[in-house]
């Protein structure tokens, strides 16, 4: 009888009681785009669709523990890093991963909530930016994030370039610069390659408040394209895409007071099974 395996994506992630967005969301995409999700969850943050309250931290040791439990049972073909919240776990998720180099890392900075809420302090930007960022295959600021990583002012298209170099000088591999903060008819995200190379890509700005995890989604389903098997350039594409189709399956939907989620299943995948040998 033949045997098959799931394309298995890891996320490393915070927590979102409201399920929208941090470790929920990654689960919730990984598992709509037909991949296999597993997790390790770094923090556990009271919040819902209108802000984050508080955030409970939990011991560094179990955050390594977890990611080794996974990685010798379920080997993932992705993995995707969202909220780290202080510079002990940015070392320890580091020090762990680096034992893992061939899987590659898609790295959400979360570092300001979609309410605008900012959550780390600049000690724990300096330790991501002198740690995570050289082992990271993309990461995926939006313009506020940007903005605290280049150390400037982020609004325009121009800027975003502007940033993209001084970001490249801090160690980054590559990076997609999202738009979604334009308050433009159109967005664009400015996606940077390994090679320096610039790609754009445009869609319509929807007017909608239901873009809560927005950016969980995003680097979860890049992740989930390259465990399937595309091209970092294709998985930002078709992830993007994802994204954008959720926010217009979800634009009208009332859940919660505030910024509500995406519809992480407006079309969702059976599970691919890949045949093992």
């Amino acid at each position: 009888m033949k045997k098959y395996a799931y394309p298995s994506v890891l996320a490393i992630a915070g927590f979102d009681g409201s399920g929208g967005a941090g470790i929920q969301a990654d689960i919730k995409t990984i598992s709509a785009l037909g991949c296999y999700a597993t997790s390790v969850l770094t923090a556990l943050p009271v919040q819902n669709t209108q802000g984050v309250r508080k955030i409970y931290p939990i011991p560094v040791e179990a955050i390594s523990d977890q990611i080794e439990a996974v990685m010798d049972d379920i080997m993932p073909a992705a993995i995707k890093i969202g909220m780290v919240h202080t510079p002990e776990l940015v070392g320890s998720i580091t020090i762990t991963l680096r034992k893992y180099e061939a899987v590659p890392i898609v790295f959400d900075p979360v570092m300001v909530a979609t309410s605008g809420h900012r959550l780390i302090e600049k000690d724990t930007i300096d330790a991501l930016v002198e740690q995570l960022l050289p082992i990271a295959t993309v990461i995926t600021p939006n313009m506020d994030e940007a903005s605290l990583l280049a150390n400037m002012k982020v609004k325009t298209l121009e800027e975003m370039r502007t940033a993209r170099e001084r970001i490249k000088e801090l160690g980054s591999k590559s990076i997609l610069m999202k738009g979604g903060h334009q308050k433009t008819p159109k967005i664009t995200s400015l996606f940077f390659d390994p090679a320096n190379q610039c790609h754009a890509f445009e869609v319509p700005k929807i007017i909608t408040n239901n873009t809560h995890g927005s950016g969980c989604t995003l680097s979860s389903a890049i992740a989930a394209f390259l465990a399937q098997g595309k091209t970092l350039l294709e998985a930002v594409d078709f992830g993007q895409h994802y994204v954008h189709h959720a926010i217009d399956s979800g634009k009208n939907v009332r859940t919660g007071k505030g910024n509500g989620p995406l519809n992480h299943f407006f079309n969702p995948l059976r599970m691919i099974k890949n045949e093992m040998e």
